[in-house]
């Protein structure tokens, strides 16, 4: 093997440390944030849990959906001034649903996947703010148009104003009591030879007008 001279190591050490120098010359800085009209919060009880337990598979339809009991969350969205926004109900389990546009999906069976177990709706009741009463409102077309519905249908925007009012009207402070019902799929459609896990995932998501 040749040996290699003193001169070609010192320049191939030259070349190292300038490689290092630029390497460590310069670092990117990243400022990111979102710039909103006003700040506010959705909450809701109970974490936004609800859990129907054990659901023994001896007691489902067997060729019609079986209606597990109606539950309710409170829900509150809380703006530190008077806001116009809506909220929209995005499903996260939309592949599974039996009835997609109307209702939420509740998952699918882990052991069978093309197994669909049932839906949700969701129903916006009991509506106040400032203890003064409120109806819901409801568009299809992304605040085109609006219409008296207490249902929140996938994607639909929910809006709220005081009584007799068709437009949505801003507020700081609304109360509501979110209605659940769950479905669950006939007996003949699904494979029931083990647990199987009810895994509806619904989204309120906020939206400023």
């Amino acid at each position: 093997m040749k040996p290699i001279s003193s001169g070609l190591l010192a320049l191939l050490y030259v070349l190292g440390a300038s490689s290092l120098v630029l390497a460590a010359s310069s670092t990117e800085l990243s400022v990111t944030g979102l710039i909103t009209p006003s700040a506010c919060t959705t909450t809701l009880s109970a974490n936004g849990i609800v859990d129907h337990g054990k659901v023994p598979a001896h007691t489902l339809n067997q060729y019609e959906l079986k209606d597990l009991p109606t539950q309710e969350l409170g829900l509150e969205v809380s703006c530190n001034q008077p806001v116009l926004f809506v909220l929209v109900g995005m499903d996260n389990r939309a592949d599974s649903s039996l009835g997609p546009g109307f209702y939420y999906g509740l998952g699918t069976n882990t052991h069978a996947p093309l197994e669909r177990l049932g839906i949700v709706s969701l129903t916006i009741g009991e509506v106040t703010a400032d203890n003064q009463p409120l109806r819901v409102l409801a568009s299809s077309n992304q605040g085109e148009t609006w219409f008296p519905e207490p249902t929140a249908y996938p994607n639909n925007y929910m809006g709220f104003a005081s009584p007799g009012t068709l437009v949505p009207e801003p507020y700081r402070v609304v109360n509501a009591t979110l209605q659940i019902n769950t479905s669950i799929n006939a007996a003949t459609y699904l494979t029931l030879k083990q647990e199987v896990p009810l895994d509806g995932s619904i989204m309120l998501d906020l939206r400023y007008l």
